[in-house]
């Protein structure tokens, strides 16, 4: 059953609304098909700048004003980059809806980089990937990146370099939009306890005078994957681990069965086997998990943990051990119906939070130009065999195609 709406503006944006009529507040976003990953070399970290420089200054704002006008209501304003997209959204009380759609048009689409704020912003972000790079936690796992994806875009950081950070200006900023913005790839998501015929007028109103754009943008798909092992020696206390490979794209059949298993190996639940192996049975760890991010032409699988230097080696067997019996060991009816019981429960209550349904709705469309019920999903996990699951571990978790990071304290 189809329980959402969806309409084109004439200049190919798209607009995605669910009426939620148990709420008084409006999720709602743009979501931009562009990401870490279009960026060249030496524009490593441009996208990311780009999600800041939206809140310093737009043709008719200045930085308090953008900052000011939602959050002096209650209301919040936010961003975030990844590898392939970029979403500016807000959330406030369904009476300042309109404010919300006006001021996400005007960050998105009328920005216009000023150079002191650039400048300024400059600091910030330099000051952020100091943070990060305090944080081995955060580290390995955009380190891991650059191991599994060598030297493609996919590898790099999304915060970019020192180097690359200093050297960007407003031109840089004006040359990567008009070279990687396409509207016919930008979707308006809503979700709240208002109309869509609201929405609708809305959005033709504030959105309809954007002028179609069509960047007429190539990836560079990912080619070839190859496994490596690299130690790196940092100045930590506890060594911090990372083992993981490609995996499955987007648009992939065996997307949702390889989630089940990553969420069985390593999910949020305190009973994953991870958990239960390296933290509970041993007590190696604080935390471990396991994490699988499909991407539109591959994907990445990943095992991270953190432990005292003398026990990287027996928690790398205990993971092993917990990946062979993946591969050689089907799960019983019993274990097999709890696992989907989990994760169904799992996507149920992520459902409940409107603002990451507002998110997911955006991205569905984006992704897949559609959007499953969640009917529809657990219909699929259900239908979810133990030899599905075995053939798809055998496939993922070959002990040939892992690949390795390890950050080590100095000594």
């Amino acid at each position: 059953m189809v329980d959402y709406n969806l309409i084109s503006l004439p200049n190919g944006i798209r607009v995605i609304h669910k009426e939620v009529p148990s709420t008084k507040i409006v999720h709602c976003g743009f979501i931009l098909d562009i990401g870490s990953r279009d960026e060249s070399e030496e524009q490593a970290g441009i996208a990311h700048f780009w999600e800041h420089m939206a809140f310093k200054g737009t043709k008719k704002r200045k930085a308090f004003h953008i900052l000011n006008k939602l959050d002096s209501v209650g209301g919040e304003l936010n961003a975030y980059t990844t590898k392939e997209k970029i979403c500016f959204y807000a959330s406030a009380l369904d009476k300042h809806m309109e404010s919300a759609f006006e001021l996400l048009k005007d960050i998105t689409f009328d920005s216009i980089f000023p150079e002191k704020q650039i400048e300024n912003e400059r600091g910030v972000i330099l000051e952020e990937m100091s943070l990060y790079h305090d944080n081995p936690e955060d580290a390995i796992q955009d380190e891991f990146d650059r191991v599994i994806f060598k030297d493609h875009p996919l590898g790099q950081n999304i915060l970019g370099t020192p180097e690359s950070v200093r050297s960007f200006h407003r031109a840089d900023f004006q040359g990567f939009l008009k070279a990687n913005l396409n509207t016919e790839r930008v979707i308006f998501s809503c979700v709240g306890n208002v109309s869509f015929k609201k929405v609708q007028r809305l959005a033709e109103k504030h959105f309809g005078e954007i002028p179609k754009i069509e960047a007429a943008r190539i990836r560079k798909p990912f080619a070839e994957y190859t496994p490596e092992k690299e130690i790196i020696r940092r100045n930590i206390s506890q060594a911090h681990c990372a083992i993981g490979a490609t995996g499955y794209p987007l648009t992939s059949k065996k997307r949702l069965p390889l989630f089940m298993l990553i969420n069985i190996l390593g999910g949020p639940g305190m009973n994953s086997r991870l958990n239960l192996a390296l933290r509970e049975k041993y007590g190696f760890v604080y935390n471990v998990e396991a994490s699988y991010h499909p991407f539109a032409d591959t994907g990445l699988f990943a095992i991270y943990f953190g432990t005292e230097q003398s026990q990287v080696e027996r928690s790398h067997r205990i993971i092993a051990r917990e990946l062979k019996m993946l591969k050689e060991k089907p799960l019983g009816v019993m274990q097999l119906h709890k696992a989907k019981e989990q994760l169904v429960g799992q996507l149920a209550m992520a459902e409940e939070n409107n603002a990451s349904l507002m998110l997911m709705l955006g991205k569905s469309i984006l992704d897949l130009n559609r959007v499953d019920s969640l009917e529809d999903v657990f219909d699929r996990i259900r239908k979810v065999s133990s030899s599905d699951l075995m053939d798809i571990a055998n496939e993922m978790f070959d002990a040939q195609r892992l690949s390795y990071l390890t950050f080590l304290p100095q000594n």
